[in-house]
């Protein structure tokens, strides 16, 4: 049986620090996108907000955070849970 890929978030205390990495990301060229945070990692954060990683770009943001010293709570990994086939029929 063929293992999950991986998703990263990465999470953070406020809204503001998220769009300061994502800038950083995009001026890197390092493809990620906004997300919401999901509830089972949330815990106690009350932003919501986290940037979404595949894996193969995980350590060219964290290169980026370290470059730029970008402020941020925790990056967490868990398995796939986007459905490509979510809205086809046929």
């Amino acid at each position: 049986m063929k293992e999950a890929n991986l998703n990263y978030y990465i999470l953070f205390e406020t809204y503001t620090q998220g769009m300061q990495l994502q800038q950083y990301l995009r001026a890197e060229k390092i493809p990620s996108r906004i997300a919401p945070t999901p509830r089972s990692i949330q815990g106690e954060l009350g932003c919501g907000m986290s940037i979404l990683l595949t894996e193969e770009h995980v350590d060219a943001a964290r290169e980026c955070i370290r470059k730029h010293q970008a402020v941020y709570h925790d990056m967490v990994s868990l398995p796939c849970q986007i459905n490509p086939k979510r809205d086809r029929y046929c």
